[in-house]
């Protein structure tokens, strides 16, 4: 308190001009109506610009939660995507839903191995277990190959053991999705026949032929492509929506009649 005393003895002449400076402005403003209009014109700037920062501020630390908005919304709109057919009225807690959506974040990538794999913060507590399709928001990722309480590993679409259906988007054509361990934003389309009318730009999505990923998934376009004529196949070069270098949201895909489905397939075989 001193302190303060002894500030102000020091500084009372320039203490008192600053009083006196503000009663003889405060005076000028309520007498005169320009330099009141003037005044609160600056005021309203200056007070309008800091609450702009502020709302900056404020919306730059509230992306997280904008971003977890969007994800949950993107997901919601899948599930109704990969169970609509057509005519079909589709109810988001009916209990004749095929493919339930989970979502989670690439927490481990690689790109650049022979057999690459990533790894996911979603594991066994969340319901996820192997064999089910991991997508993100522009196309197809890999399979979950293994899991933990809290983490599960993602065989990647680059890795030289996998294998996935998938389709000609115009012509229905299928064929077996590989990779050739060249190129991280290239795989490969086998096993389409020579009557096929191929152009490059194509469109190459999934087929449904498996129980894993729901039909017509995005995957990539076609780069090129050349025929083995010892066998009469294409051989396709699908250049990849996914910049497999750079995931990080993705949509964990399980499809609920996966094991019944299995099961009579493998009753059917057994008969034969």
């Amino acid at each position: 308190m001193q302190q303060i005393i002894n500030f102000v003895i020091r500084n009372k002449d320039f203490l008192l001009y600053l009083f006196l400076l503000m009663v003889s402005l405060g005076f000028t403003i309520q007498s005169h109506s320009y330099h009141q209009s003037r005044f609160f014109n600056s005021s309203n700037w200056i007070t309008g610009g800091i609450y702009g920062t502020f709302n900056s501020i404020s919306s730059y630390f509230g992306l997280s939660e904008e971003n977890q908005k969007l994800v949950e919304e993107n997901q919601r709109l899948r599930r109704l995507l990969f169970n609509a057919r057509v005519g079909d009225t589709v109810q988001i807690d009916s209990a004749q839903m095929v493919y339930t959506i989970a979502t989670g974040q690439v927490i481990k990538n690689s790109y650049a191995d022979p057999r690459n794999y990533i790894t996911i913060n979603r594991g066994s507590r969340d319901s996820i277990q192997p064999d089910m399709g991991v997508i993100t928001q522009k196309g197809i990722l890999g399979i979950v190959e293994n899991t933990s309480s809290r983490y599960a590993t993602v065989q990647s679409i680059l890795n030289e053991k996998s294998t996935i259906n998938a389709k000609l988007k115009n012509t229905n054509h299928f064929g077996s999705l590989v990779w050739d361990t060249e190129k991280y934003n290239v795989v490969q389309l086998i096993d389409i026949p020579r009557l096929v009318p191929l152009t490059v730009g194509d469109t190459i999505v999934t087929g449904g032929m498996s129980s894993i990923f729901p039909e017509n998934i995005p995957i990539g376009t076609i780069q090129k492509f050349d025929l083995d004529t010892s066998k009469s196949f294409y051989r396709i070069d699908v250049s990849l929506f996914n910049d497999m270098t750079n995931i990080k949201n993705v949509y964990i895909v399980n499809n609920t009649d996966r094991e019944q489905i299995l099961e009579l397939e493998a009753e059917t075989v057994n008969e034969q």
